[in-house]
């Protein structure tokens, strides 16, 4: 490989190096290594990108539901863009979609999402595991419903 620029010394005009290369069809002087790495790294950087909006998302929720008094439009535009820019990361990568499925996935974005929420509020009585599923989370029209705090010697059949 006789490329112009390393990889470790400038990335940028690397990718416009190996960018040019691969134009040229001059495969031989491809830097395959790097290169696939950095194919790679760009399928990391959608799932990231999708689990921090699922992190707000699901933050401004919990948020929504323990504290009512609060609401506010902003929390609303915030749920409003989070699942928007959801919507537009899952049609423009569909691969992503799955991951709403996998419990190992979605248990890490819900710690995500309740140190968030734990953060911005000051609480910190979060469930364990996300109460809602994938469907009412990403519904434009669905907000939960405040928490209802049960006394401990209430009659478990009354609801």
């Amino acid at each position: 490989m006789t490329n112009a620029v390393r990889y470790e010394d400038d990335v940028i005009a690397w990718a416009a190096e190996q960018a040019s290369l691969l134009r040229a069809g001059q495969l031989d002087r491809l830097d395959r290594e790097h290169l696939a790495e950095e194919i790679e790294d760009v399928g990391k950087s959608e799932q990231r990108e999708l689990i921090s909006r699922m992190a707000r998302l699901l933050a401004h929720l919990l948020k929504w539901q323990q504290q009512p008094g609060r609401r506010g439009a902003s929390w609303q535009i915030t749920i409003r863009n989070q699942r928007r820019g959801i919507a537009r990361r899952l049609k423009e990568t569909p691969s992503l979609r799955p991951k709403l499925a996998e419990s190992d996935w979605w248990a890490g974005v819900w710690d995500d999402a309740t140190a968030q929420a734990a953060e911005e509020t000051g609480l910190s009585d979060f469930p364990d595991i996300c109460p809602w599923d994938a469907n009412e989370v990403l519904n434009q029209e669905w907000l939960p419903e405040p928490e209802l705090h049960r006394f401990p010697d209430e009659d478990a059949s009354v609801r």
